[in-house]
């Protein structure tokens, strides 16, 4: 229906509005995240799900991602996250489980190495610290390659292993029993 009121009443109601409550900002945050998520087709399930980012910048601002890894990323041509990475990067950052789908070439292998070797920190002599097992050996030489340009510079050791023979004599006899 319609709603009469004096000048008078709509002044005093305007002035009403204009008061930002802890709510409505909030609200209004909710609405900003969800437009950002629509223009990029980034579509989500779950609840009290981190906030997705806009520039690889602010993983350095807001996570504190090392500094050697963010200059990697530059280096590497990534100036702007795909949407995959927008989300999927905050979300396992958060420690938060993850099962994401987006089309090849997306920025899928990014999306979790740079969590994964935040969430690591610095290296240190304990053998293996993190696994990504892979279906198929093209997979697994890509992952490696990016794993080894991103972590360039950070002490890091990163292997494949795609024989358990050869990783036997590689990382000696004992290793297999180890790991």
């Amino acid at each position: 229906g319609i709603k009469w009121m004096s000048s008078l009443e709509a002044k005093f109601e305007d002035a009403k509005d204009k008061k930002p409550t802890a709510e409505k900002l909030e609200r209004l945050r909710r609405e900003k995240i969800n437009r950002f998520r629509n223009q990029h087709r980034i579509n989500v399930q779950g609840t009290d799900l981190p906030d997705p980012i806009a520039t690889f910048g602010q993983l350095q601002e807001e996570y504190k991602v090392h500094p050697k890894i963010m200059e990697n990323i530059q280096a590497a041509g990534f100036h702007v996250p795909t949407p995959i990475q927008m989300q999927a990067i905050p979300t396992m950052l958060h420690g938060r489980e993850l099962l994401a789908s987006a089309p090849t070439g997306s920025g899928k292998t990014l999306a979790f190495c740079i969590p994964l070797l935040t969430h690591l920190k610095q290296p240190r002599n304990k053998g293996f610290r993190a696994l990504i097992i892979s279906p198929t050996r093209e997979l697994a030489s890509q992952t490696h390659r990016e794993l080894v340009k991103l972590a360039e510079g950070t002490g890091f050791r990163i292997h494949m292993i795609h024989k358990a023979a050869e990783a036997a004599k590689k990382f000696g006899p004992k290793s297999s029993k180890k790991f």
